[in-house]
């Protein structure tokens, strides 16, 4: 990029002195783009249409873009689309036609680095990384030769991301081309589940999912496709992309693998099944939800083996791992765990569990649903069609002589009542709540209908969290924060700090980011903050209170973890912004 800093001082865009400026700087600073707009030496409107203005003349190219540090790329992409009278397509958006798309030999997209996305009345779209590269329009202008190709553009890395997905399409081709003709030869008497290439295909999908670290599988039908999704790291991510024809047969043999109604599409439904994937046994929670395209599948991958997770093991920073472990040790009262669904609270309260499990103590839980069975402990199943609510529960379990007690989560007052109650009469109950941070969960209590004595009684500590996404350490690189961003984090940074940022690359699927990690806040209530429930204080009151007491909140934590290299401040802002 420093080639392109060169033009910019030829063509005046920059000055001399401002170059200067930054390698005089004590430690000097880099020749960047982003450095420039750092230190108000140009403008962002101006950086954008000069490198919008580059392209267009051929002296770089869209992949040249990606490798700027500190610049959104994004407006330049839509810059050169409007001089080049083309289409911007975020493919992120967009659903490509299958039936388009194995019209085309796969090596002709991966040679060109080109997606179709649609066929038209008057024309065919095409997505290229190189709108200006005339011998790949021309090659794909060939293929079709009774419509005309119109050209769009998207981010390289997106086109990228997509043909290594659909390379995976190519690989089951041969499975999908068998379901076609065993629902071709299947009489009348036969169902959409009796072709064996289904049980193939769901195995396939299965494992996929299962190698890549996922949570969740979600089948869709959609308007043109079925699409086969994983939650991976906690975002989701296309794995499959099948022709609309196969989604039923696919859907009716998950529907008997779960027990479920296979003839039922109307009603939404819920199941379970297990399978052996690579020796290791997993269970499977099903659901299905009626669309307008069809149903939509959703499997929760349950790995038993994180029910013996250890607390010291869940990511938390020593400060806040430190708190909630003198916490939990508590002989009485209540700790919560806050946060919103898919935060990790679960998991963190099977952690605690495990850190506090004697043979000396009765310890029971509630939850819906037992995710994972643990030994030296007993678990109930909340029932609520047969009258076992979670307060129904809590009632006959105070009568089991009990030490500690686990509520999967706290729903509603009667629940919390019963919870509070327990705890003030000698026994440790630990649960859930979904509030954002850790001093909101005070205010919820009481708005839930709580007397204030009772709540600054009961209260031993409160414990906010969300997951992060952690920097891949195979493509890991120091980067330039954007201007904004870091004006936005300055406060919380030490001189010159280092960030760090996932190139992308084969290992994390091009994502820069591999694992998940913890960010927390733990809240312990003090004498003095237990005195000022009591008076039922302000929320404002109870933080300025609980900072001089040292409290250090979920974003500060993140920036702290973005500094060491676990991740990224994009993604500390994604799922803790202030």
């Amino acid at each position: 990029m420093v080639k392109l800093i060169e033009i910019m001082l030829k063509e005046k865009l920059i000055t001399k002195e401002a170059i200067s400026t930054l390698v005089r700087s004590r430690p000097p600073k880099k020749i960047s783009f982003a450095n420039l707009l750092a230190e108000n030496m140009t403008d962002l409107h101006t950086v954008e249409l000069f490198l919008a203005k580059k392209i267009r003349q051929g002296v770089i190219t869209l992949r040249h873009l990606e490798k700027i540090e500190g610049i959104d790329i994004t407006p330049i992409l839509e810059e050169v689309a409007k001089e080049l009278r083309i289409e911007y397509i975020d493919l992120d958006d967009v659903e490509i036609d299958m039936k388009l798309f194995s019209k085309l030999p796969y090596k002709q997209l991966i040679k060109y680095n080109i997606i179709p996305i649609e066929e038209g009345e008057l024309h065919i779209l095409i997505v290229f990384d190189d709108p200006l590269d005339m011998e790949a329009q021309d090659a794909i202008q060939r293929l079709f030769p009774k419509k005309p190709i119109k050209i769009a553009i998207a981010k390289p890395m997106q086109i990228s991301q997509h043909l290594q997905r659909l390379e995976i399409n190519e690989s089951v081709k041969g499975l999908v081309s068998a379901i076609r003709d065993d629902l071709t030869k299947k009489s009348g008497k036969e169902k959409d589940d009796e072709s064996p290439a289904v049980l193939k295909l769901i195995d396939i999908i299965l494992k996929s999912a299962i190698y890549a670290g996922a949570s969740d599988i979600h089948i869709e039908a959609t308007e043109k496709n079925a699409i086969v999704r994983e939650r991976v790291d906690g975002m989701l991510r296309q794995s499959f992309v099948f022709d609309k024809d196969i989604f039923n047969p696919l859907a009716s043999r998950m529907k008997l693998l779960s027990n479920l109604d296979i003839a039922e599409k109307r009603k939404p439904q819920d199941g379970r099944f297990s399978t052996t994937v690579g020796k290791k046994p997993f269970d499977f929670r099903v659901s299905t939800l009626p669309t307008i395209y069809g149903e939509s599948i959703v499997l929760r991958i349950l790995d038993t083996s994180k029910a013996m997770i250890k607390l010291e093991d869940a990511g938390m920073s020593k400060f806040c791992y430190d708190r909630f472990s003198e916490a939990i040790k508590a002989p009485y009262g209540i700790v919560l765990v806050t946060g919103p669904t898919g935060s990790g609270k679960t998991t963190t309260l099977y952690g605690a569990l495990n850190a506090i499990k004697d043979i000396k103590d009765k310890i029971i839980t509630v939850e819906d649903p037992v995710e994972y069975q643990m030994g030296g402990l007993q678990q109930v199943q909340v029932r609520a069609n047969v009258g076992l609510s979670f307060a129904a529960a809590l009632k006959s379990i105070l009568r089991q002589d009990p030490d500690k007690i686990m509520i999967g989560e706290i729903r509603d007052q009667e629940t919390l009542r019963i919870a509070i109650q327990a705890a003030l009469t000698g026994h440790l109950v630990l649960s859930t709540l979904h509030t954002n941070d850790a001093i909101s969960a005070v205010t919820r209590i009481l708005d839930m209908g709580i007397e204030e004595y009772l709540v600054s009684g009961a209260l031993v500590a409160i414990q906010a969290q969300r997951l992060v996404r952690k920097i891949c350490t195979h493509c890991k690189k120091e980067t330039i924060l954007q201007e904004k961003l870091l004006k936005d984090v300055k406060k919380y940074l030490p001189e010159n700090p280092t960030f760090y940022i996932g190139e992308g690359c084969k290992e994390c699927g091009h994502s820069g980011y591999s694992g998940r990690e913890m960010i927390s806040e733990v809240l312990t209530i003090s004498e003095e903050l237990a005195r000022m429930i009591a008076r039922n204080a302000s929320k404002e009151e109870l933080t300025q209170q609980a900072v001089a007491e040292g409290f250090v909140n979920m974003f500060e934590d993140g920036v702290a973890k973005a500094m060491d290299g676990k991740s990224t401040i994009e993604e500390i802002y994604r799922v803790a912004r202030l």
